[in-house]
């Protein structure tokens, strides 16, 4: 599969070379080395043997091809890599590596050790995409705009007020994945450290304090929250940056023209039309995110694992789980951009306010006039004239002064007032102080 043209581009490149087949390789490495420490402070392990294994192991040259061989006939990598492991080991050391443990263990600690600094990569984008996000809601807490339902105009917003919801969803999603901890996996065998009585629970958690992983309750062979809390997790962040490139894209549009992306040399260009500048961050975002909840799909089909050890359950989970990490630190490497450089034109948002000549404030022109013609003619004349200023081009509040329901029913001027978007902004303003509370707060 050509992955660096059709996968790769998606994903965050720094974390890529940071997760290859090397890295997983030094991942279990550092998993078992750190067990035979922790059993030789026990006494399981006689004393110097620890650091005799990591004289011997930590430079040495693992066969990644060879280990991603044994896979096809041991079902994981670890298999391979234990038996690579132990013939690099001088004869007196072979009978103390990997003592009590299963390729489980390995795997499963190794995918945490390498998620490890991930969350603190995305935890880092995050706020970078935050601070980012304050800057524009300052700028634009009083910019109006049009709100869009169901793809149509129709209330005016802030350009402020929608930035705070997109800063809000983010920060959301940042806080759940705070919370999120790795746990280290070790059991034995069947998750009971067969051979090693109470011996194995000191084992486990002294072995997630030296790994800087969390000490869960049990070994979790076959209980699959810390996975399915993960996946979860990236794929609330996926979503928050989803729902920023979906609004940019749209907004982006040439009748829209509210916003544009960064540019950039090349960035966003054509291969057939020059003109164009095409949303491509936004694409990038909203291609790396379609890929995560797929995978979570995967991710949540898998939780329920039979017995003490998934048959294919376990398995499945690997590569949607890594490639989920790597694809939202990806988009939120876009989205940060885009943040930090968006180009905003509250000149377009003026016009587009005025696009059906004022027709949208038919809503706030209808309160104004049911208590003197009632709620059915208000509404009524108010729709009217919505559709004359659009068909006949002329000013909403025009057609209203002239209509032979309006005259002397409303003073001129509170008639133009309801007619101007611009005082007609609800709470947003209030909801964008509101929202940098909470943010700046955290």
């Amino acid at each position: 599969m050509p992955t660096a043209l059709l996968k790769h581009p998606f994903m965050s490149q720094h974390a890529l070379s940071e997760c290859d087949d090397e890295a997983m390789v030094r991942a279990m490495l550092a998993f078992e080395l750190a067990l035979a420490e922790v059993q030789e402070a026990s006494g399981a392990v006689p004393e110097g043997a620890s650091q005799q294994m990591r004289i011997q192991l930590e430079h040495a040259t693992f066969d990644t091809a060879a280990i991603a061989e044994g896979v096809a006939s041991g079902g994981n990598a670890a298999i391979p890599f234990v038996k690579q492991g132990r013939s690099l080991l001088s004869d007196e050391l072979k009978r103390y590596w990997h003592q009590g443990a299963t390729s489980q263990d390995v795997i499963d600690s190794a995918l945490m050790l390498l998620l490890t600094p991930r969350l603190r990569a995305l935890d880092d984008l995050l706020v970078r995409c935050r601070t980012a996000s304050l800057a524009l809601m300052d700028a634009h807490i009083t910019t109006p705009m049009v709100g869009r339902t169901l793809m149509q105009q129709a209330l005016p917003i802030t350009f402020g007020v929608k930035v705070s919801h997109w800063a809000i969803g983010l920060e959301q999603s940042r806080r759940r994945l705070a919370d999120i901890e790795l746990p280290v996996q070790f059991g034995g065998a069947v998750g009971v450290h067969s051979g090693w009585d109470a011996q194995g629970l000191e084992w486990m958690d002294a072995l997630a304090e030296r790994l800087g992983l969390a000490a869960s309750v049990l070994p979790w062979h076959t209980d699959r929250y810390p996975i399915h809390n993960l996946g979860t997790a990236l794929d609330a962040v996926a979503g928050a940056a989803e729902k920023i490139a979906q609004d940019v894209a749209l907004l982006t549009q040439t009748e829209v023209g509210e916003v544009a992306e960064p540019s950039a040399p090349g960035m966003g260009e054509s291969s057939s039309m020059p003109h164009k500048r095409n949303p491509v961050r936004s694409a990038l975002i909203r291609g790396a995110a379609k890929q995560v909840h797929g995978h979570i799909g995967v991710l949540l089909n898998a939780a329920a694992q039979p017995l003490e050890r998934g048959l294919g359950e376990w398995h499945a989970e690997w590569a949607p789980l890594m490639e989920s990490a790597l694809l939202v630190e990806g988009a939120l490497e876009q989205v940060a951009v885009l943040l930090e450089g968006l180009e905003v034109y509250p000149d377009n948002m003026e016009r587009n306010l005025a696009a059906t000549g004022g027709g949208i404030m038919a809503e706030p022109v209808a309160r104004l006039l049911t208590p003197h013609l009632g709620a059915d003619d208000a509404k009524a004349v108010s729709a009217e004239a919505a559709e004359i200023s659009r068909r006949d081009k002329r000013s909403y509040a025009d057609v209203l002064a002239d209509h032979a329901k309006v005259k002397d029913q409303v003073d001129q001027v509170t008639l133009r007032k309801a007619c101007d978007p611009a005082l007609y902004l609800g709470s947003s303003q209030q909801q964008v102080l509101r929202a940098k509370h909470w943010l700046i707060k955290s």
